[in-house]
């Protein structure tokens, strides 16, 4: 059997090249894991409560069984991934609270975004149920864009999308019904 020298020259170039392909493949998946996206926190902490005070006054109590501060990313936030309690208090020490069942900040534009059995109580006995809620921070409006479910002692209402300032003195709702107690205009005079 006679083999030529250009026959031989292909057969290891071939072999060379296939060599080379699966060698990279290998490599290529390594690129790929070490070019991935890693989404890790730089901090995870349990049974997380945080107090803010403002002039040596109690505001805030944000609580929840786990915290995980993502402030590393490109877009940095913070997640409460198994829940968020948060107490507010006035300026007359008067408590409302709202809690979910899981709860993202967004640093950045300082927007927070609550999930799952939403519920916002007010001092005054006002309450909110919303599958989700969310707290523009730097506006200080809350709105969402879903269904909702409002009760105080004076109106009970239900609808689709709702946004208002953190007092429920401003408030606008999208496609709502309920009903409201309406006061005697004779009665409101004696």
């Amino acid at each position: 059997m006679k083999f030529s020298l250009k026959y031989i020259f292909i057969n290891i170039v071939t072999v060379f090249a296939v060599t080379m392909f699966f060698s990279c493949e290998g490599n290529l998946k390594e690129v790929q894991k070490m070019n991935a996206f890693t989404k890790t926190p730089i901090g995870i902490a349990e049974n997380f409560v945080l107090k803010y005070t403002d002039s040596l006054r109690l505001t805030a109590v944000v609580s929840g069984p786990v915290y995980e501060d993502f402030s590393n990313q490109t877009f940095p936030y913070r997640e409460f991934p198994k829940g968020v309690h948060v107490d507010f208090y006035d300026k007359d020490n008067q408590k409302s609270t709202v809690s979910a069942n899981y709860g993202i900040i967004y640093l950045n534009t300082k927007l927070i975004d609550m999930q799952g059995n939403v519920v916002l109580e007010t001092h005054d006995g006002k309450r909110l149920n919303a599958p989700q809620l969310y707290w523009d921070q730097n506006n200080q409006w809350i709105f969402t864009e879903g269904d909702y479910t409002f009760t105080s002692p004076d109106l009970n209402m239900k609808g689709v999308g709702i946004d208002f300032n953190k007092e429920f003195t401003v408030v606008s709702s999208h496609g709502n019904s309920g009903t409201a107690v309406v006061k005697d205009s004779e009665e409101s005079e004696e």
